[in-house]
């Protein structure tokens, strides 16, 4: 008999009641990024737009995103689901354009989020100049 129970954790919560990690970007040349833990969303009444103001409300308010709040934050785009697949990209996937969320009106629910879902929230415009030169300040 296993210690551990076989449900996997993105089906151990409920969609009513999911845990998310937001990774806010501050810069990808720098791969600047501080993970924003948020607790107990309804995954199914939430839209993408509401979680956008949420983490805004989160660099705008709490003293640890001092730092961030210069960075226009527009953008929310599907990093990983919980035991799914990371990219080698240690700060956001370059493929996928697909998993760009650019329907604030849908709930993440429609949009395929499950608990323990990270999704990283950045500047479009950042992100696209990125995506034609991706190299960073840290490599050899």
């Amino acid at each position: 008999m296993s210690d551990f129970p076989d449900v996997l954790t993105n089906v151990a919560q409920p969609k009513t009641s999911a845990t998310l990690t937001v990774r806010i970007i501050k810069s990808f040349e720098y791969r600047t990024e501080r993970s924003l833990i948020l607790h107990d969303l309804n995954l199914e009444t939430c839209t993408v737009g509401q979680l956008k103001d949420i983490a805004r409300q989160a660099v705008q308010t709490q003293p640890p995103w001092k730092p961030y709040r210069n960075v226009t934050l527009d953008t929310l785009k599907l990093y990983t689901k919980a035991h799914g697949a990371k990219t080698s990209n240690l700060i956001i996937n370059l493929d996928h354009a697909d998993w760009i969320l650019d329907d604030d009106s849908k709930t993440l629910a429609e949009v395929g989020f499950e608990n323990e879902t990270e999704v990283s929230f950045f500047n479009r415009e950042m992100y696209e100049q990125f995506k034609l030169n991706p190299s960073t300040s840290w490599d050899c």
